[in-house]
């Protein structure tokens, strides 16, 4: 069975930092793009980054500059470091792995940024 677990959300200080972790299973993490997503209250979940299974990255404006993706083959896990953050980034962040056809979602982690 397929699973993608995250970890490493909470409650921090305008201007503080997070880092989350996504765990993937071995049998998709290799060659999946893995993916972050967010979805605040009210609003739909959005893009804030992903990357390759060949590291290329890709950010949403809002985070760029600020967050940065990467990954560890040998560990099974996609990490997104998170830096200088607004209230505006509260939400609940979800991982993804995708592969062809294939997309697989965490139960998600929530970050809270206080003003």
């Amino acid at each position: 069975q397929v699973q993608v677990v995250e970890s490493g959300g909470g409650l921090v200080q305008t201007g503080g930092s997070l880092r989350l972790s996504c765990v993937a299973s071995r049998t998709i993490f290799t060659l999946s793009t893995m993916g972050w997503f967010r979805q605040a209250p009210g609003k739909q979940r959005e893009l804030v980054a992903t990357i390759t299974s060949t590291y290329n990255t890709n950010y949403a404006d809002s985070v760029k500059g600020r967050f940065t993706i990467s990954r560890d083959n040998a560990k099974n896990t996609a990490y997104l470091q998170m830096n200088s953050l607004k209230p505006e980034d509260t939400a609940v962040y979800y991982c993804n792995s995708r592969r062809l056809s294939n997309s697989y979602w965490g139960q998600g982690t929530q970050v809270t940024v206080s003003s």
